[in-house]
């Protein structure tokens, strides 16, 4: 079996992660920056040396893995980002009357203490936690003299 460029096909079965059933594939099948450098490196190992790979197909796989490590670093920075703004939004609450949902019943309560689990902003209210993408009103509690 031919792989990349008329090289030999790597043989190197543990790339892929996950696992064939008979159902079909099940975990993780997704090539990650680890999988494409095995790729990368199996493709010069099992180079023809008479022909050998040319420099710019090189240059351009070389420019592929810096901008998947690039892409990953970009989404690591906008998951710390969104989390920030959720505490940031969630911290605000602290003090006010929220209304949530929580099934069918619409439930209202003073905001005490704020929480980040997993990534998610979580308000204490009263013996309850809520989830900040739950609330659906804001209000000032009633004579705290805040105009907000």
């Amino acid at each position: 079996m031919a792989g990349i460029f008329g090289t030999p096909a790597a043989t190197n079965t543990s790339l892929y992660t996950g696992t064939t059933t008979q159902s079909g594939t099940t975990g993780n099948a997704e090539l990650g920056k680890d999988a494409f450098l095995n790729l990368l490196v199996a493709q010069l190992k099992y180079q023809d040396p008479s022909s050998p790979t040319d420099s710019s197909q090189f240059m351009a796989q070389t420019a592929q893995f810096t901008m998947v490590e690039k892409l990953e670093e970009l989404a690591k920075s906008q998951t710390a980002m969104v989390n920030a703004q959720n505490l940031a939004s969630a911290t605000s609450l602290v003090g006010r009357q929220i209304t949530w949902t929580e099934g069918t019943a619409s439930k209202t309560g003073v905001v005490s203490a704020v929480t980040m689990n997993n990534g998610t902003a979580q308000l204490a209210v009263g013996d309850l936690t809520v989830d900040l993408s739950a609330v659906t009103k804001v209000t000032p509690v009633a004579g705290s003299g805040s105009n907000g």
